[in-house]
């Protein structure tokens, strides 16, 4: 069995993840965390094989302890922009997966990390080709990308025209109220969107310190559909 510890300042979205791992044949989720000290006090306890590390973390930066966790990293986060993916894969992670993803996303990089998994569970000296074979085995789901655009549809255009039409950023919550549809649904549109440059996201930290994610028209001098 692969150990997984699942780490999301959300409680709800860290139980989501954690069925998401243990629907997949040969993955156990060895425990959750929701804070960055939570996540490198049972990294070290539990000593997990892979680690599911949300980057927004109530009190510090998930790669801001990256280095200290015990375990494989995969980064599991909302947060798109290259500089967050640089820091993270400088700082160790093995993979960056970008929030919202369905189970199949996920099953994929589990399978993938299975494989280079098992190929590297050896006390051997490895040739270059088993290494090779390795990283591919690793990366081989990484270049996967989504059938269609996230404006293909009638729901992902109606979300891109919405934020193009208001003067300031949106939540996803906000958005999903506006338009009558499931906050999951707004995000996962909106993560689409971010990701194909259309809109931007920012952050606002609450009282309670925890980030809220503003949405907004990428201002690159684009304009939404037109029927």
């Amino acid at each position: 069995m692969i150990r997984v510890l699942v780490v999301d300042d959300d409680y709800r979205v860290a139980e989501l993840h954690a069925r998401y791992v243990n629907a997949v044949d040969g993955f156990t989720v060895a425990g959750t965390a929701h804070s960055a000290a939570k996540a490198v006090e049972l990294s070290r306890a539990l000593r997990p094989d892979l680690i599911l590390l949300d980057l927004y973390l109530p009190d510090r930066l998930g790669t801001e302890v990256l280095p200290a966790l015990s375990g494989d990293v995969m980064m599991v986060t909302a947060a798109a922009d290259a500089a967050q993916v640089r820091a993270a894969l400088g700082c160790g992670a093995m993979g960056y997966l970008i929030k919202p993803f369905d189970e199949r996303e996920l099953r994929n990089r589990l399978a993938a990390y299975a494989r280079f998994h098992a190929q590297l569970a050896t006390d051997r000296s490895l040739a270059q080709d088993q290494v090779d074979r390795a990283l591919r085995a690793l990366h081989g789901t990484d270049r996967t990308v989504r059938a269609r655009p996230p404006r293909a549809t009638p729901t992902g255009k109606l979300v891109a025209d919405t934020v193009a039409s208001l003067d300031g950023p949106i939540t996803a919550s906000a958005l999903a109220e506006r338009l009558g549809i499931s906050r999951p649904t707004a995000q996962r549109y909106l993560a689409d969107l971010a990701a194909a440059g259309t809109i931007r996201i920012e952050l606002r930290y609450g009282a309670a310190g925890r980030p809220e994610h503003l949405y907004s028209w990428n201002g690159d001098g684009s304009e939404p559909d037109q029927d």
